[in-house]
């Protein structure tokens, strides 16, 4: 090796080595803390190693910010709630299977919803109905904070699924629709919960037969504890306006998925290239249909719009879209500007082991907290480097790392709702309540997803 070759080897580790950087102080703070920290990333690659700032993910933010801005509409009118308790009857009609419910719930919330940040009011239920059957609540609380954030790869109007669809069609010659797309990813994430469901149900032991849990209980302080008081929105009763909401929400899915499936109810324009005309993409649909739905819901359902941005949903989506803004904009710098010497050496690697793919997407989807953020950043790079996209597609699951260390809200939120202890943070830290229930469901997706997507689109 010359030393032009030694000098750009070692640029390109201190650039990785950055951004590394930038990942663990910034997931480490929390927060909107991994966007602004990766803001110094992007400055000294820009400034003191002169690569030229590469696309900022402004059609992901966007799509994501009329999602979240419909979603806590929504919860600010009470439509959230409402059906927060239609699934909470289905729960509290079977108990007993609260560890396959629990899951199937907040994953369908998530599908409808397009965002894993809904299920924090389900928690606390699921919580509440295990304990009065004398279940372990880390079984099923622990596989439904995974089921949530496996189901955003399942909905019509997640930035994920958009992503993927947008992405394939920017860089192959394939265009498949939304409609594609989720008849893999449907279910192969639903297969993945429903096995980690599985596998939960003989975790630990039942409360009833817990040593530790039961010497616990002689405490009146703990004891007053996990007994004082039962969540339920059963009996709740909700203006019409709450559900005049849910049915708009719906409305508004329906529609995304109905112009998702038929690409002629799109509208054409000309792209500017010689005058080719191009169907109107997915993500403007989205954020045209979710920004509508909420403007309606705001006019027609009594909605306060100055509480709208103080609701959970908008706090955790807005955080999830900062965050995404500043490590996508920061990764897509580094990768343009060496894609060239990226696709001499990786492009044989990915040919031959194209589960490597899967490895990379899982490591950045960890490394990044977002599904959407590691697709941006890596399902691009891999079909540049010949990786095909029936793969892509099929591994669509392996963008879900973020379980790895329990760090996410989701997580930590369903270790707060436990008042039993049961859903914890091990001694190692990485020995935790979802680390098997998320290598269960991620692993059984992609498995399941990658046989569909040779089935279907090849």
């Amino acid at each position: 090796m010359d030393a032009s070759s030694a000098l750009q080897a070692l640029s390109i580790i201190l650039q990785v080595v950055i951004i590394l950087t930038c990942l663990i102080i910034g997931a480490k703070k929390g927060g909107i803390a991994l966007g602004l920290i990766a803001g110094i990333g992007l400055l000294v690659l820009v400034f003191g190693f002169r690569l030229e700032p590469g696309e900022a993910p402004v059609d992901v933010i966007l799509t994501i910010l009329a999602v979240i801005g419909c979603a806590a509409t929504l919860q600010q009118s009470g439509g959230l709630d409402v059906m927060m308790q239609m699934a909470e009857r289905v729960l509290r009609r079977h108990p007993e299977q609260i560890t396959i419910l629990g899951p199937c719930v907040t994953w369908f919330l998530t599908v409808l919803c397009g965002t894993g940040h809904v299920v924090y009011t389900m928690l606390p239920i699921i919580a509440d109905i295990a304990i009065k059957k004398d279940i372990r609540p880390e079984r099923p609380m622990a596989a439904s904070s995974v089921a949530a954030q496996m189901g955003i790869t399942a909905s019509p109007v997640s930035v994920a699924t958009v992503s993927v669809v947008s992405i394939i069609a920017k860089n192959t010659d394939r265009h498949w629709s939304v409609l594609q797309i989720l008849a893999i990813s449907i279910p192969a994430s639903l297969c993945g919960v429903l096995l980690a469901a599985l596998w939960s149900m003989r975790r630990g032991k039942d409360l009833d037969k817990d040593e530790e849990y039961q010497k616990r209980l002689k405490d009146p302080e703990f004891r007053a504890a996990v007994h004082s008081s039962s969540e339920t929105l059963i009996g709740k009763v909700f203006p019409p306006e709450a559900y005049r909401a849910t049915w708009i929400f719906l409305g508004a899915i329906a529609a995304v998925v109905v112009l998702g499936a038929f690409e002629v109810l799109r509208p054409k324009f000309p792209t500017g290239d010689g005058g080719t005309m191009e169907r109107l993409s997915m993500n403007l649909v989205i954020q045209m249909v979710m920004l509508a739905a909420g403007a309606l819901i705001l006019l027609t359902c009594k909605v306060q719009a100055g509480k709208i941005a103080s609701t959970a949903v908008f706090k955790a989506g807005a955080t999830a879209m900062f965050s995404i803004f500043g490590v996508a904009w920061m990764t897509e710098t580094v990768v343009h500007a060496h894609l060239e010497d990226l696709e001499h050496s990786l492009a044989g690697v990915l040919s031959h082991h194209v589960w490597m793919y899967a490895i990379v997407l899982f490591i950045i989807g960890k490394l990044v907290n977002s599904q959407a953020a590691g697709l941006l950043i890596v399902a691009p790079m891999a079909l540049s480097l010949g990786v095909s996209p029936v793969i892509v597609v099929g591994f669509i699951g392996a963008s879900y790392g973020y379980f790895i260390l329990p760090t996410y809200p989701s997580d930590l939120a369903a270790i707060g709702f436990d008042p039993t202890g049961t859903t914890h943070i091990g001694k190692y830290v990485i020995n935790h309540s979802f680390l098997v229930p998320g290598l269960i469901g991620v692993f059984t997706s992609c498995l399941v997803g990658t046989a569909l997507s040779q089935l279907l689109l090849s």
